[in-house]
């Protein structure tokens, strides 16, 4: 490809509407143009990158047995109503009518469209099991889209899914799925972790995240490195933490003034935070729910809706908190709470002599001993993990990290199979449901998260495996006709020779052609200079490193610049 045609339309300044690196980058580099919030147009150096990921994608899961098929994006709603996700999946679906006024959403997941497709054909025992994949665009109408591609409203995916007899023909699948990929983010150049995660939305039990570590990473995991336990935090199981023995006081109120924060509590009444109880109020789409943990620590959101089992949990608006517990936020309790339901964390019923809020402005309860001076309608891990809790696995003190989620895998087991009634008869004749299990990768997503994860002060640095192109060719002097000729000879080679090169054939400075080169990202950069000429030198610029190499041009130089590629 020549410089002087390739669509890639650069800036030198950064867009005031991108917020993180990669979206800055690839607007800068001439990679995506926004069409409206949250959609973008591929320009050709992105749909190249895409085209590589998608390849890598494909071959991974056909090694393991799965077949590509091409699933409608408009969907029915008699497909989602039969799963009774129709109403539930809330404002992020895209919901549209017919001329008929029938109607349909733009897909933002295919659960309901391949479980459908599956229970029309498949009848035996001997026709499972099936690995069925597609990569293509998803829509959501997500409330804010922001961070260029990480959060859009349109996105591409690979969504592949199983169908098995057994559990155990499940967690055949479930394997294969993991250990393709592992091969997909290894073979993309990606740093990464495979994580323990919640399965959300998509329902089911037994999930993983494929997180990319990335500093600018949306989502926080916990690892060990002693045991190599690592998991989503919202995910991150903790047992509870037990104290030291005490004699247990007499439940006594204090007045508290003006202190509504565990910092303002501890500070006033002379107590560590970690005596004290930490109790936020909540609304579910059902009741009011008080949501009990040690002070120095944080409410798991996720597990906390896992427990109670409800659709939306939000913070309570403070009417609520009045209305209903006759108290005022910063002092709410759950001894003497009633007509609410509570739910404590484990490691507050170890707690002994503890410290809550009195439900009355400007008092608190000292010397709280659960068990004795409230019951809990619900007792479970529903507390944040943080750095340096003991590990779940092994007690070693975990580490957090920042990661952006590039892939899950999920085990659906019969969550959709039971409600669509996708069935088959087993040896015996007898009807059996189909187990499921679901495995996505954004492969959109991927390609922001190879940014963030690569990159420096002077734009992006590609993974060899993904990028672009693999070389750019720099003639110094355009107007040099020698030089050029070099430029065009290595050009033709390169290319012949599978290297995937550009050639800078702009009449622009050396200087705008280097600074572009860098923006791009190409991970290696060859210039043809009055030295090459004369000497027959070529300079290489490795990308990733700055490392610069010199090679003899009739040397062996394309096997040279072969081996450069390899390690990058």
């Amino acid at each position: 490809m020549r410089a002087s045609q390739l669509y890639a339309p650069t800036l030198r300044e950064v867009p005031a509407e991108a917020e993180v690196v990669s979206h800055q980058l690839m607007l800068r580099a001439g990679l995506i143009r926004k069409a409206t919030g949250g959609i973008y147009t591929y320009l050709p150096l992105a749909w190249r990158v895409l085209k590589k990921i998608k390849q890598i994608v494909r071959e991974e899961m056909d090694a393991k047995g799965g077949q590509e098929l091409a699933m409608p994006i408009m969907q029915p709603a008699e497909m989602w109503q039969e799963t009774g996700r129709w109403d539930v999946y809330g404002e992020e679906m895209f919901r549209l009518k017919d001329r008929h006024d029938r109607n349909f959403c733009l897909g933002p997941t295919h659960e309901e469209m391949i479980t459908t497709l599956v229970r029309m054909d498949v009848r035996s025992y001997r026709q499972l099991p099936l690995l069925l994949y597609q990569i293509q665009n998803k829509y959501r109408d997500e409330i804010r889209p922001r961070f260029g591609l990480m959060r859009g409203r349109e996105f591409i995916m690979k969504d592949l899914y199983s169908f098995d007899r057994d559990e155990a023909g499940l967690d055949i699948s479930y394997r294969k799925m993991y250990d393709a990929y592992t091969n997909v983010f290894s073979r993309c150049g990606l740093k990464f972790r495979a994580v323990e995660a919640d399965s959300g939305a998509i329902g089911g039990s037994g999930s993983h995240e494929f997180m990319v570590i990335a500093e600018s990473g949306e989502a926080a995991i916990a690892y060990c490195a002693a045991c190599e336990y690592a998991a989503n935090v919202e995910k991150a199981e903790l047992k509870a933490i037990t104290v030291p023995a005490e004699t247990p006081l007499p439940l006594t109120v204090k007045d508290t003034p003006g202190t509504k924060s565990i910092k303002e509590v501890s500070s006033y009444l002379g107590v560590s935070p970690e005596k004290t109880i930490k109790t936020l109020a909540f609304q579910t789409e059902k009741e009011l729910v008080l949501a009990l943990v040690r002070g120095d620590h944080e409410v798991n959101e996720i597990k906390l809706l896992n427990q109670l089992g409800c659709l939306h949990l939000d913070i309570a608006p403070e009417q609520a908190i009045v209305s209903q517990l006759h108290t005022v936020p910063g002092f709410i309790g759950p001894v003497g709470a009633t007509g609410v339901k509570i739910v404590a964390d484990h490691t507050v019923m170890q707690m002994v002599n503890g410290v809550c809020g009195a439900n009355k402005p400007d008092q608190h309860y000292i010397q709280v001993n659960p068990d004795r001076d409230f019951q809990p309608d619900i007792i479970a891990d529903i507390r944040l993990i943080q750095e340096g809790d003991p590990c779940p696995h092994c007690g070693a003190a975990v580490k957090t990290a920042r990661g952006i989620e590039a892939g899950q895998v999920f085990k659906l087991f019969t969550k959709y199979s039971k409600s669509l009634e996708a069935t088959f008869l087993d040896e015996n004749g007898k009807e059996q449901l189909m187990l499921m299990g679901c495995y996505g990768i954004g492969v959109s997503r991927t390609m922001a998260a190879a940014i963030e994860q690569n990159h420096d002060d002077d734009g992006i640095i590609w993974p060899a495996a993904i990028a672009p192109f693999h070389a750019v060719i720099v003639p110094i002097s355009g107007k040099d006709s020698e030089q050029m000729d070099l430029a065009e000879r290595l050009y033709g080679e390169l290319n012949q020779a599978g290297i995937e090169t550009v050639i800078d054939d702009r009449s622009e400075r050396p200087g705008v052609k280097f600074k572009d080169a860098d923006l791009i990202g190409y991970p290696l950069k060859i210039t043809v200079s009055p030295k090459t000429v004369s000497e027959g030198l070529l300079e290489v610029k490795i990308r990733r490193s700055g490392e610069t190499v010199f090679l003899q041009l009739n040397a062996g130089v394309i096997a040279k610049v072969k081996e450069l590629l390899v390690s990058l």
